[in-house]
């Protein structure tokens, strides 16, 4: 297939995590003045990339395209297929680390691709507090480069960040100026997602008034972080779409941060890993002692050291179960949920944690 290169904005989300929310985030401002062309949910291989290209027609004033990579080489093929101008790399963490042999420097590598193929005298937009991005290879790349923080030095940064009713509430500079924005889901992961959305709309000229609707009004993505109240006033917290260290322990810390008591916790295995699969599902373990989580139970052999890391490092053995079987998971976790409770479930998509959300939503398989 031949190569399509548009005039017109072609933006490229990629990145270990966030793709699809900042996807969405930029795709939902854009469409407050434009008409847009978008890549459906998490639509993001060859294949789609193919059916994209098929798909843009001349009435689009752009498009906004979430580009996959689960091994090494998917990000420069798809650039092949649809050429960007506009690229952005939320972070580099260790989604898929295992099919590019467990390395962070393989992994790094393979996310460079991105920037390497693009078209060279675009905008690349890329994340000033993740250290993995910091290395990415960018030549023969040579445009404008824009960088988002929230702890360091970045072009767009945000403060005063807070949880509020319904999601997140934060101050960004833009434009030369402050101003209040708000996104309809938590997690201080999801303000660097709105900071690239903002980032990019500001590039392309739309107005402070257009990011602010369209971050307000953005398409949530199905099974992340969606909350849900049962009957018996507990929360539950759907992000069971996918899962790896980075996006446990984001997902973590929404879980601590929002009102309700007891906590719990609830993973299961986190897949494509590889030879890094010890060494992360350690790391959530050790993660999670330091945050405010009552209850851990994990699901899954792999997600066992999930569980004996932390008790390890800390947490209550007797408030840590561990078990390979659902229906014995679901028993357990009526033993300890009461009115008030918050319940995180999160885990890679072939470990079907949703199966649980439903259970405890109270809905039949």
């Amino acid at each position: 297939m031949k190569q399509l290169v548009l005039k017109k904005p072609v933006i490229a989300v990629a990145g270990s995590s966030g793709k699809t929310t900042t996807k969405e985030m930029i795709a939902s401002i854009l469409a407050t003045r434009w008409k847009i062309y978008k890549s459906k949910s998490n639509q993001n291989n060859r294949k789609a990339m193919r059916r994209h290209a098929r798909s843009i027609r001349p009435y689009h004033r752009a498009a906004v395209l979430e580009f996959g990579m689960s091994n090494y080489g998917h990000l420069r093929s798809q650039c092949r297929i649809i050429k960007p101008n506009i690229a952005v790399i939320t972070m580099v963490g260790s989604a898929h680390i295992g099919n590019v042999g467990g390395s962070v420097t393989r992994l790094i590598k393979a996310k460079s691709q991105l920037a390497q193929h693009m078209k060279r005298s675009g905008t690349l937009f890329l994340n000033a507090d993740d250290r993995n991005s910091r290395k990415l290879r960018l030549k023969p790349f040579r445009g404008l480069i824009k960088t988002v923080a929230i702890k360091g030095i970045g072009d767009y940064t945000a403060h005063d960040i807070r949880y509020v009713n319904g999601g997140m509430a934060f101050t960004a500079r833009v434009k030369g100026a402050e101003h209040q924005f708000f996104i309809p889901v938590y997690g201080i992961h999801n303000v660097y997602n709105a900071l690239f959305a903002i980032a990019v709309s500001d590039h392309l000229g739309f107005t402070v008034e257009q990011m602010q609707t369209g971050l307000k009004r953005y398409h949530r993505p199905h099974r992340r972080l969606m909350v849900y109240r049962t009957k018996n006033d507990v929360r539950v917290i759907d992000d069971t779409f996918n899962a790896n260290p980075h996006s446990v322990k984001a997902a973590i810390d929404v879980l601590s941060h929002l009102p309700g008591h007891p906590k719990i916790l609830v993973l299961g295995n986190m897949s494509e890993l590889g030879s890094y699969s010890k060494k992360g599902h350690e790391d959530v373990g050790r993660y999670l002692v330091t945050q405010k989580v009552d209850y851990l139970f994990t699901f899954g052999k792999r997600a066992r050291l999930i569980s004996t890391t932390a008790v390890k490092h800390g947490f209550p053995a007797e408030r840590a179960y561990h078990t390979t079987e659902r229906k014995k998971l679901h028993r357990q976790l009526r033993t300890v949920i009461s009115p008030g409770a918050v319940v995180l479930v999160k885990g890679s998509h072939n470990t079907h944690m949703n199966r649980t959300v439903r259970y405890l939503r109270g809905k039949k398989e």
